[in-house]
C-alpha cells in the first residue's frame, strides 16, 4: 500500500498541542469524535493511518479518565455501525472491553438524551454496571438548541459526574451520542465548585485547513450522511482570522449555543478564550498528510464504498431515503 500519511508525526503534533491546551485549566474536559478505539474511516481516507492512533494518543496522556456516551435512542434502534456492523448496545460494550485491555480508566458510562424510563434501558445499565463504577442517565432536553436558557436548564438537572483527573477524555460510539452536553454538564458543576474547567475536542474529519471540497472532507460527509452532517466555512473564524477554515453544521450550531452558555457559566465574553468552533477544536490531521494526490484517490474510493453500504442497509429497513439522497448529493461533488 502506497502511504500518503505519516501516522508517528501526527501524534506528536497532536499531542503536543493537547498538552499546551491543558495548561490553561485546573481540569480540560477533552471530547473526541469520531470512533476512538478503531477508526476505520480514517486509515481508509488517509493511507497511512493507524486505525489506533487515537487509543495510542490516549494512552500516552497523563493523569486522565474517560467518560463514555451513549444515545438512549441509539440503544433502542435497529441501526448498526460501520465498520463491525454491531448494534449499539455490543459496540458500547466492545468498546469498554477495548478500554480495559489497553488500562485506561474508565469511570463511567453515560446514557443520554433519556425520554422516559425503558426495561431495556434500565437491563442494559444492569450490564454496563458489571463493567464500570458509575453509569448515569441524563434527560432529553427537547429545546436545547433553541436557547442557551433551556440547555443550562438541562445541565443544572444532569447529575453530577464523579471525576478526579486533570484531564477528562469524552468519548461515545458514534456522532450524537451527547459528548458535548456531557461535556459541558462536567464543565458547569466544576465551574459552580470553583474548579477552573475548560473543554475542548479532537475532530481527525473535517480537515479544517484544506478546502470545503476536498475528497477527504467529502468522504466525512458521507460517513455522517445519515446524521445529515454538511461541512461549511466557519463564520466566525472568517469573521475574526479573516481566514477561511471548514467545520462543519452541528459544530458550528453547537458554537453558538456553547458561547452563550459559557458566557453565563464564566461570565466572560470568551468562554475558554475560544471566537471560533475552529479555535475549539485540536486537529493537526492535515501535519500528517505527506501525499495529497494518494489521498484524494482513497477518499474518493471510500466515498463509492459508503455509497453501497447504505444502500444496502436501506434494503434491510436499517437506513432511510434522506441518507441516500444525501449520498447522491455528495457523489456529485467528487465527479465535478
Amino acid at each position: 500500500m502506497k502511504r500518503g500519511f505519516d501516522a508517528k508525526k501526527y501524534l506528536q503534533i497532536q499531542k503536543e498541542e493537547i498538552l499546551k491546551r491543558l495548561q490553561n485549566f485546573d481540569r480540560l474536559y477533552l471530547e473526541v469524535g469520531g470512533h476512538l478505539c478503531y477508526d476505520g474511516h480514517a486509515s481508509r481516507v488517509l493511507p497511512g493511518y493507524d486505525p489506533k492512533t487515537k487509543l495510542r494518543l490516549l494512552k500516552s496522556l497523563p493523569d486522565s479518565e474517560i467518560i463514555y456516551c451513549v444515545n438512549s435512542n441509539d440503544l433502542l434502534s435497529k441501526k448498526r455501525l460501520g465498520d463491525f456492523k454491531a448494534n449499539f448496545k455490543k459496540q458500547t460494550l466492545r468498546d469498554l472491553k477495548i478500554f480495559k485491555r489497553n488500562k485506561l480508566n474508565v469511570t463511567s458510562v453515560v446514557i443520554t438524551r433519556l425520554k422516559k424510563e425503558n426495561k431495556e434501558i434500565s437491563d442494559f445499565k444492569k450490564i454496563l454496571l458489571k463493567k464500570v463504577k458509575n453509569v448515569y442517565f441524563t434527560l432529553e432536553e427537547p429545546n436545547y438548541t433553541k436557547s442557551p436558557k433551556y440547555a443550562l436548564k438541562a445541565y443544572k438537572n444532569n447529575p453530577e459526574i464523579k471525576v478526579k483527573s486533570k484531564l477528562i477524555i469524552i468519548t461515545g460510539a458514534a456522532g450524537g451520542s451527547g459528548k458535548m452536553a456531557t461535556a459541558m454538564s462536567g464543565v458547569y458543576q466544576d465551574l459552580k465548585n470553583k474548579i477552573n474547567s475548560g473543554y475542548a475536542k479532537i475532530e481527525t474529519f473535517p480537515v479544517w485547513n484544506l478546502p470545503l471540497t476536498h475528497p477527504i472532507n467529502l468522504a466525512y460527509e458521507a460517513a455522517t450522511a445519515d446524521l445529515q452532517d454538511k461541512n461549511m466555512i466557519d463564520p466566525y473564524y472568517l469573521k475574526f482570522k479573516k481566514k477561511k477554515s471548514v467545520n462543519y453544521n452541528r459544530d458550528i450550531e453547537n458554537f453558538s449555543i456553547l458561547k452563550e452558555i459559557g458566557k453565563l457559566i464564566t461570565k466572560k465574553n470568551f468562554p475558554f478564550g475560544y471566537h471560533s468552533p475552529t479555535e475549539m477544536g485540536i486537529g493537526r490531521t492535515k501535519a500528517g498528510i505527506t501525499n495529497d494526490e494518494i489521498c484524494r484517490r482513497a477518499a474518493k474510493k471510500e466515498i463509492e464504498r459508503r455509497e453501497k453500504v447504505y444502500s444496502k442497509e436501506f434494503k434491510k429497513g436499517r437506513e432511510n431515503e434522506r441518507t441516500l439522497n444525501r449520498m447522491k448529493e455528495i457523489l456529485k461533488k467528487i465527479k465535478k
